[in-house]
């Protein structure tokens, strides 16, 4: 699930910068705030790579899917593109543990046939 996970939080990482890009061309926006902003959410992707598979790990990535999608009231096609990474987030979620748990069986099933063999003299 890890790698899954820290694949689509890469991803995101550089849609996020490319967003502040796009908003910096709003008159309206200061250009520290946009950076202040997506900064933090791109430091936010990074260190959620390391923290996906502790406990709250996939909540936070939930919470900062929703921020992706809210981001759409700054820069409208973050409306669609946080729509995918919310989809590419639920896969990588879902998948990631269907892996895991084959990953798991596996080692289960070969664990028995490793300890039977005789070791090499």
């Amino acid at each position: 699930m890890r790698t899954l996970c820290a694949s689509t939080l890469i991803g995101e990482f550089f849609v996020i910068g490319f967003a502040g890009l796009v908003a910096m061309k709003d008159p309206d926006l200061a250009t520290s705030t946009v950076w202040t902003v997506s900064g933090i959410a791109m430091f936010f992707c990074l260190a959620l790579c390391g923290v996906v598979t502790r406990p709250g790990g996939v909540a936070l990535g939930w919470a900062l899917q929703v921020a992706l999608i809210a981001s759409g009231f700054v820069v409208p096609t973050m409306f669609f593109m946080g729509v995918v990474f919310a989809a590419l987030w639920w896969a990588s979620v879902h998948y990631g543990r269907k892996i895991d748990e084959a990953k798991a069986r596996f080692a289960a099933q070969a664990a028995p046939a490793d300890s039977t063999t005789p070791d090499a003299v």
